[in-house]
This record gives structure tokens, C-alpha cells and sequence, in this order.
């Protein structure tokens, strides 16, 4: 699918199996940057109207808007970035590049659960099953070139379970962010009207 599989000799590590997991992210995002912000406040507006004893404020921290989206595919994508990196400089050897590798499968495989569970279209499902093939590929070609080894894949595995961690602290400080640039754009705009 992503090249030639064929010849289970062939030992050498393509930069498409370490730079083709930013690759593959961007493309995933970009989806879910596209679908995220409606699709939230369509979800939100059905959770209100189910739940109204929740207070207004608790709803507000479900809502994803496109700067919030934004901002939490932009830090994660620095996340994604370094992992490709790193594992470029190792030759697919990071423990942190395989780790992330790993998780960015398991997220493919979360966004079709969501999905089949939901019975619907959720954002990012749609490039899901490539998320899942570029990671399967990925780790059989880490696995022909000598690179993994069933130790190295246990001590991935056991990290992985850290990626939910990691995507919970993104979409936190995202929405982090984005309450302090609304801050500083009302303060900006107090100081204005003040003078």
C-alpha cells in the first residue's frame, strides 16, 4: 500500500515509516479541524436539550470551537512532529516515536468505535482507516528492518497506555489557551475603550 512489501529481506527503514507519521496526522486532522467545531455544537445543543438541570457552565467546557480545535491539533501536532523526529534520528528506534506510533493506531481505531457506537459520522472517522494502515505498515516495516524487537514492543505497549494522558492534557491546555486569549482580547479592548 505505502510501497513495496514484498521481500521480507530487505532491512533498510524508508523516512515514509518515521516522516510519514506527520504526514498522516496532518491529513487525519485536517478532518477533524474541518467537521470538529459544528459537529461539537450540534452534540452540545442535543446534550442541553436532554439534560437541562446541567448547569450552563459544564456545557460550555464540552463546546470545541475552531480556535479551540485549532489549537489542540496545532499542540499536538508538535507532539507528532517530535516523535517523527525522533524517530528519524534513531532510524525508528525512539521508544518515544514508537510510542506515539502506536497510540496514533489505537486512535484510528477509537474514532471507528466512536463511530459505531454513536451509529453516525463523528469527525475523523472518515481518514481513520488510513490512520490504521499507515500505523500497521509502519511497525511491519519496523519489524523487517530489525528494528523492534518483542522486548522494545512491550515497553512501547506499556507507554501507550500514557497517550490518553497526553490527548486529555492537549485538549486541557488548548482550552487553557484559549480562555486566556480571550482574556487578554477583552483587557485589550477595556484599555481602548478607557482611552
Amino acid at each position: 500500500m505505502f510501497d513495496n512489501d514484498a521481500g521480507s529481506g530487505d532491512r533498510s527503514l524508508p523516512a515514509a515509516v518515521t516522516w510519514g507519521l506527520l504526514a498522516a496526522f496532518l491529513v487525519h486532522d485536517l478532518e477533524e479541524l474541518l467537521t470538529m467545531p459544528s459537529h461539537r455544537a450540534r452534540q452540545v445543543r442535543r446534550w442541553r436539550e436532554r439534560h437541562p438541570a446541567v448547569p450552563p457552565r459544564l456545557w460550555s467546557l464540552a463546546e470545541t470551537d475552531t480556535v479551540h480545535a485549532a489549537t489542540g491539533i496545532a499542540l499536538m501536532g508538535a507532539v507528532v512532529g517530535a516523535a517523527a523526529a525522533a524517530g528519524a534520528r534513531s532510524e525508528g528506534r525512539s521508544p518515544f516515536y514508537q510510542t506515539v506510533l502506536l497510540g496514533f493506531g489505537l486512535h484510528g481505531v477509537a474514532h471507528l468505535g466512536h463511530s459505531l457506537l454513536a451509529r453516525a459520522y463523528t469527525p475523523g472517522v472518515l481518514t481513520s482507516p488510513g490512520v490504521i494502515a499507515f500505523s500497521s505498515w509502519a511497525w511491519r516495516r519496523l519489524r523487517r528492518s530489525g528494528v523492534v524487537t518483542a522486548s522494545g514492543a512491550r515497553e512501547t505497549t506499556s507507554y501507550a497506555v500514557l497517550f490518553p494522558a497526553v490527548i486529555l492534557g492537549v485538549h486541557g491546555a488548548a482550552h487553557g489557551l484559549r480562555r486566556l486569549a480571550r482574556r487578554a482580547v477583552r483587557r485589550a479592548g477595556a484599555a481602548d475603550r478607557r482611552s
